[in-house]
C-alpha cells in the first residue's frame, strides 16, 4: 500500500507525521513544487524579512529526520495530473506514482494585481519563501516602499519595513484595516499603531496603474487620480486556492476542495486539508475556508485519521495571530456574522480585548497584548461556556466563572 501527499506545508507535512504516529507502515511519498523541505511560513513577513532568522530556523525539520520516519520527500517536482481511475498521480517527468490513498495539500497562491505595469521589477509578493528571499534582498535599497492591501500580511511587512527605517505608504481599497476580519476597534487601534510610528494611509481607493521610472522606481497611480512616488511595492490582496488539480481531476470544488468534516473529498480515496479545503467544521452551521496553521495542523490530523480508515470529525476551535511592532493580535473564533462587540479594557493602554456575541452567544474573541485573556477566552469557547455580554464587558469580572465545574 502506498499514499501520496501533494502539496508539502504544514498541512502536508503534519499528515505524513500523523500517518507515521498511527502506524502506518507502507510507502508514503511528500511531494513539494518547492526545493525546500516543509517551513514555517509566518515569519516571513516578520524576523525573517528583517534578516533576523536564517532559513535552516524555518525549516519544520531537517531532511535526515525525515529520512528516519520513512517519508520519501519530492523537492522541486510538479504534479500535472491525477489519475483516479488508475490511481496514480502524473508527474511534469512522466513518473506515473500509484496511491492507495491521497492527500491534496495544495495550498493557495496569491492574487497577481490587476493593473497595468503589475510585471515592473519593484513589484513583490509574499507567500513563500523564495518571494521572501526576493523581498528581503530587494527590501535595503528601497527608500520607499508601498504597501497595497492592509490586511494582515501587508500590515506586517509595513511594520517590518517601517522598522528598518523606510517610508512606507500603505493602499486599502477598504475604508478601515482588517476590515473582514476585525471590528472597528481593532481596526482604528492599529491604524493608530502604525500612523505613530510613521506609515501614512491611503483608504478607500484602489491601485489604477504602475508606471516605470528610468531611475528604477515607479508612480503607482491610484484611482483617485492621486499618485504615489516608490522604490519598491509589496501586493497583499489575498490569495486564491490552488484546486487546479482538482477541478481538472473532477473532484468537487468551490472556493477551494470541497471536503467533509472527516476532511474526504468527493473521492473516498482522496482527503484533503489546510488553506485550498472549502471545509465542514462542526462547531460551525456554514462550510468554509480558513487560512491558518490552526487549521492546517487540526485538519491535517483528521485528514490522516481519514486515510487509517478512522472517521474522526473536525471540530477544532480556530484560533490565528499577528504580530506588527511590539504588538500582538490574538484571534480565537470567527466573529465575522456577529451582531455585537463588546470591548474589554481600555484601548488607549495597548492591552485590550474585544468579545464578539451573535444572539448573545461568545463566537470570538480578539485581544491585544492580553496573552493570558486569549488564552482563556479559547477555554471559554472550547468548553462551550456560557459568558453574559454584560460580564464580557466588565473589567472587574472574573471570566474564569465562566467555565464549567471540570
Amino acid at each position: 500500500m502506498s499514499i501520496v501527499i501533494v502539496g508539502a506545508g504544514q498541512a502536508g507535512l503534519q499528515i505524513a507525521e500523523s500517518l507515521r504516529r498511527g502506524a502506518y507502515e507502507g510507502r508514503l511519498v511528500l511531494i513539494g513544487d518547492e526545493s525546500f523541505p516543509p517551513y514555517q511560513r509566518p515569519p516571513l513577513s516578520k524576523k525573517y524579512l528583517a534578516d533576523q532568522m536564517a532559513d535552516e530556523r524555518l525549516y519544520f525539520r531537517p531532511l535526515e529526520q525525515l529520512e528516519k520516519q520513512q517519508i520519501e520527500f519530492r523537492p522541486q517536482t510538479r504534479v500535472t495530473a491525477l489519475d483516479r481511475e488508475a490511481r496514480e498521480v502524473v508527474l511534469a517527468s512522466g513518473e506515473r506514482l500509484p496511491y492507495e490513498g491521497l492527500a491534496l495539500t495544495t495550498g493557495t497562491r496569491v492574487r497577481p494585481l490587476p493593473v497595468p505595469g503589475a510585471d515592473h521589477p519593484a513589484v513583490c509578493y509574499l507567500r513563500g519563501l523564495d518571494d521572501a528571499r526576493r523581498l528581503r534582498e530587494r527590501l535595503p535599497a528601497a527608500a520607499r516602499v508601498l504597501v497595497v492591501g492592509g490586511g494582515f500580511i501587508g500590515l506586517e511587512v509595513a511594520a517590518t519595513a517601517r522598522a528598518a527605517g523606510k517610508q512606507v505608504t500603505v493602499v486599502e481599497a477598504l475604508d478601515r484595516l482588517m476590515a473582514r476580519a476585525v471590528a472597528p476597534v481593532v481596526s482604528d487601534h492599529f491604524a493608530s499603531l502604525h500612523r505613530a510610528r510613521g506609515v501614512e494611509f491611503r483608504f478607500g481607493v484602489g491601485l489604477a496603474s504602475i508606471t516605470a521610472q528610468a531611475d528604477g522606481s515607479f508612480t503607482a497611480s491610484l484611482a483617485d487620480g492621486s499618485s504615489i512616488q516608490a522604490d519598491l511595492l509589496v501586493a497583499g490582496i489575498g490569495v486564491l486556492p490552488n484546486q487546479e488539480l482538482a477541478v481538472a481531476a473532477g473532484l468537487e470544488c468551490r472556493s477551494g476542495i470541497v471536503v467533509d468534516e472527516y476532511a474526504r473529498t468527493s473521492d473516498p480515496r482522496i482527503v484533503a486539508a489546510g488553506d485550498c479545503t472549502w471545509h465542514i467544521n462542526r462547531r460551525f452551521a456554514a462550510a468554509h475556508r480558513l487560512e491558518s496553521v490552526q487549521n492546517a495542523v487540526d485538519q491535517g490530523k483528521i485528514a490522516a485519521a481519514s486515510l487509517l480508515g478512522h472517521s474522526v470529525p473536525y471540530q477544532d476551535l480556530p484560533w490565528f495571530w499577528s504580530d506588527q511592532y511590539d504588538v500582538k493580535l490574538q484571534m480565537v473564533g470567527l466573529s465575522q456574522d456577529h451582531d455585537a462587540a463588546l470591548v474589554r479594557g481600555e484601548p488607549a493602554s495597548g492591552a485590550f480585548s474585544v468579545f464578539y456575541f451573535k444572539t448573545g452567544a461568545l463566537v470570538g474573541v480578539d485581544s491585544i497584548n492580553r496573552p493570558a485573556e486569549h488564552m482563556l477566552a479559547r477555554k471559554l469557547m472550547q468548553t462551550g461556556a456560557v459568558v453574559p455580554p454584560e460580564a464580557a464587558a466588565d473589567p472587574a469580572f472574573d471570566l474564569k466563572t465562566c467555565l464549567p465545574p471540570a
